[in-house]
């Protein structure tokens, strides 16, 4: 005979779990709200079906993020964390700086294209002129570790003689991704305006090496 379990029962037994396995349960409602704020926005994301898709329950989530908005902003937090570890973790100091420029490059490109997931949340973000991820106090320091890896890249071509002086990191390094993005997140109105589609593999490979050329001719002395 099959017992009914009463929904005050499930949501006890729900939150047992999330006591036992915290983290396991925060990473839990961090996938599946990865997923909702993915498919629908901020807007359209539903609360009751993070938490099923978790495996936990409403409270749960509230009681870890407070609020739709804090888990949000905290799953902003994570995609750009992983971005920015990635990065960060590239072992550059053994290559010649030219060569360390394009493997950075192409692992940022690379990642771009491997997570449309991260476009669709940064475009969704970017709807809301980013007063979500203004909330977040850990944000910024992501990005530091990439843009000093990138910094130092720019050190050693400089005191080398293949790069000239005057080049702010920073500001390389948004050009940089900048050219990865734009024909990633604009992949379909581009092929649409223009037939071309580059997201075919020689399409990337070809237009990847442009930008290349275009990147290392800006960095190379002026005679």
């Amino acid at each position: 005979m099959t017992v009914a379990i009463p929904p005050e029962a499930g949501k006890d037994m729900s939150e047992q779990r999330a006591k036992r396995d915290p983290e396991g349960t925060r990473r839990r409602i961090l996938e599946a709200a990865t997923e909702q704020f993915t498919k629908f926005g901020l807007a359209g994301a539903r609360v009751d079906a993070i938490a099923t898709a978790a495996g936990t329950n409403e409270r749960m989530l509230y009681y870890y993020f407070a609020s739709k908005e804090g888990l949000y902003v905290a799953v902003l937090e994570a995609m750009y964390a992983q971005f920015a570890e990635r990065e960060a973790g590239l072992d550059l100091s053994g290559l010649q700086p030219a060569d360390a420029v394009r493997e950075l490059a192409k692992s940022i490109w690379t990642h771009l294209r491997e997570n449309p997931q991260w476009l669709s949340l940064i475009n969704n973000e970017n709807l809301h002129e980013g007063r979500y991820l203004e909330r977040s106090s850990h944000l910024r320091e992501t990005i530091s570790p990439v843009v000093d890896l990138l910094r130092v890249t720019l050190e050693r071509g400089i005191a080398s003689g293949q790069f000239r002086q005057g080049i702010d990191p920073l500001d390389f390094y948004v050009t940089l991704v900048g050219m990865g993005y734009y024909i990633v997140s604009n992949r379909f109105t581009i092929d649409i305006f223009t037939g071309r589609n580059y997201a075919e593999q020689d399409r990337q490979a070809s237009i990847s090496a442009m930008h290349l050329d275009m990147l290392l001719t800006y960095l190379r002395p002026v005679s």
